[in-house]
């Protein structure tokens, strides 16, 4: 499960962040999903595997992408904080999904507040829709919305912003209070059955992860 063991022989594979407090593993279908939508869609090798790997552990900061997600209070430990900011700091690429859905929600408060406390009260900024990552691979006037949006959930609101962390000009870490991840959150073999594959904007995520 080393990501350095990857490295060389894939061009991306999976990391999900694994965490002490709160629920981390969240949406267990969603990686092999995304990792079929980049073979359809992209030429990178690909790791066929989702890798989970502890926040505190120095392997996650080779990872070219890392996805942290859940609907419970977070609060980092001091490793954990130590790393997520190298991490960003240095030129890795930070995926967060609010699986709550609802910016007033445990999740959403208590990660924006350890995002401020790393990283300054006004770095977590509203991306215009004219940002990068909406045509890094297909063409997305802003971020897409979902279907627990349409539905309802959360807070009955549909967003139309993602929020992010610029580093040098460079977006190191994009969050959402969309909960893409619970709407990506299924069988891949069933994604046939969509009218429109609702995963594409996943590939632009990570194609800008790698190449931004």
């Amino acid at each position: 499960m080393a990501t350095t063991a990857s490295a060389g022989v894939y061009d991306f594979w999976f990391t999900r962040l694994q965490y002490e407090s709160g629920n981390w593993d969240v949406d267990q279908r969603m990686p092999s999903n995304i990792i079929d939508t980049l073979l359809q869609y992209t030429t990178l090798r690909v790791d066929p595997e989702e890798k989970v790997i502890p926040l505190a552990d120095p392997r996650m900061l080779t990872a070219p992408f890392v996805y942290i997600a859940g609907n419970k209070l977070l609060e980092f430990t001091p490793d954990e904080r130590r790393n997520f900011e190298a991490y960003v700091r240095n030129g890795g690429f930070v995926f967060a999904d609010d699986c709550n859905h609802d910016i007033d929600g445990l999740f959403a408060k208590s990660f924006e507040r350890q995002m401020e406390s790393i990283f300054g009260s006004e770095s977590l900024k509203k991306l215009p829709k004219t940002h990068a990552v909406y045509s890094s691979f297909f063409s997305f006037d802003g971020p897409p919305a979902n279907s627990i949006e349409l539905n309802g959930w959360g807070d009955d609101l549909v967003h139309d912003y993602l929020k992010g962390i610029e580093i040098n000009g460079r977006l190191g870490l994009l969050y959402s209070n969309k909960d893409y991840g619970c709407e990506w959150d299924y069988d891949w073999r069933n994604k046939r059955f969509n009218a429109e594959d609702n995963t594409k904007f996943a590939v632009n995520i990570v194609v800008y992860a790698l190449t931004a």
